[in-house]
């Protein structure tokens, strides 16, 4: 089925791999959820379907000499015009499914409605808004961030090329921009074996922030680096565990001093952990006196 000629509802997700298998907890938990819900739908497609020798390789040498290999245009170039117009081999590529069915329980602090929450942020903004976005995950790339999250939600068709080896032939990523609109994306600082791994980071990030995957749109308006800080401690039942109390403040009833003493918990978190997010954050009196009362 071709997902130009049948646009499903909410994000759409195509993933280009040489083990679609890697992908499988695509369908679990609240991303599954979110495909039942028909909010995400997800494609993992075999590179190797766009291979054309006997071996259905989709790597060669690299040119100008050096370790491993590099992977093909010859392949990939066609494997992402396929992907964006849905057509050939992309068309053959079953839907993901969610793993089990969910029960829907409402969760305590559930919103009436909140499925429906709207940001009023249009979908593809900008001159280029009818392409979709390519996300190429390399430790080449721009650093993945929570604002990045933020506004990839409000996608409607986003792809993933996986590399592995030395990379992707530069001259794919060149000639996508065609096609898409290409961003090259590093998860940290570090070298993976492949970019399957980011894709389940950067999707899990991108899908909770959707309307309606989760119940309540407090629990992702106050995650870290929501609003440049740190998130502060939690804590549940029982009141104490272990000699351990929980703070008294947490029981006071007072939303507005639990709020404050939140904040608190994260402007000194962020200090201890990420002093340097502090630079980028617009820090009001009673901030800079909870941070200088230590």
């Amino acid at each position: 089925m071709s997902t130009a000629e049948n646009p499903t509802p909410g994000l759409r997700l195509d993933v280009v791999t040489i083990f679609p298998e890697y992908l499988e907890p695509l369908r679990h938990a609240l991303l599954g959820k979110a495909i039942e819900q028909g909010i995400l739908s997800v494609g993992v497609h075999d590179l190797r379907a766009w291979a054309t020798d006997v071996h259905k390789s989709v790597d060669d040498t690299p040119y100008g000499g050096g370790p491993g290999m590099v992977m093909k245009p010859t392949v990939w170039g066609p494997a992402l015009d396929d992907v964006a117009a849905g057509t050939g081999a992309a068309t053959r590529t079953a839907e993901l499914t969610s793993s089990l069915p969910h029960l829907h329980k409402p969760r305590h602090d559930d919103l009436t409605g909140s499925e429906g929450i709207d940001d009023g942020v249009d979908k593809q903004p900008g001159a280029d808004a009818g392409k979709p976005l390519l996300l190429v995950p390399t430790p080449a790339g721009k650093p993945f961030t929570q604002s990045d999250a933020q506004e990839w939600s409000k996608e409607s068709h986003i792809v993933f090329a996986c590399g592995r080896y030395e990379g992707i032939d530069q001259r794919v990523i060149d000639d996508a921009a065609n096609r898409y609109r290409v961003r090259e994306v590093s998860i940290g600082d570090y070298v993976l074996i492949g970019g399957e791994v980011a894709v389940l980071v950067i999707a899990e990030a991108v899908v909770r922030l959707i309307p309606g995957v989760l119940g309540n749109r407090r629990s992702h308006e106050e995650d870290s680096f929501s609003d440049g800080l740190l998130e502060g401690p939690s804590y549940t039942k029982p009141r104490v565990w272990r000699d351990l109390e929980v703070p008294e403040v947490l029981f006071s009833g007072n939303h507005a001093r639990v709020d404050r003493w939140r904040r608190d918990q994260a402007l000194k978190r962020t200090r201890a952990v990420r002093p340097e997010l502090l630079e980028q954050v617009e820090l009001s009196g009673r901030d800079r006196e909870a941070l200088e009362g230590e």
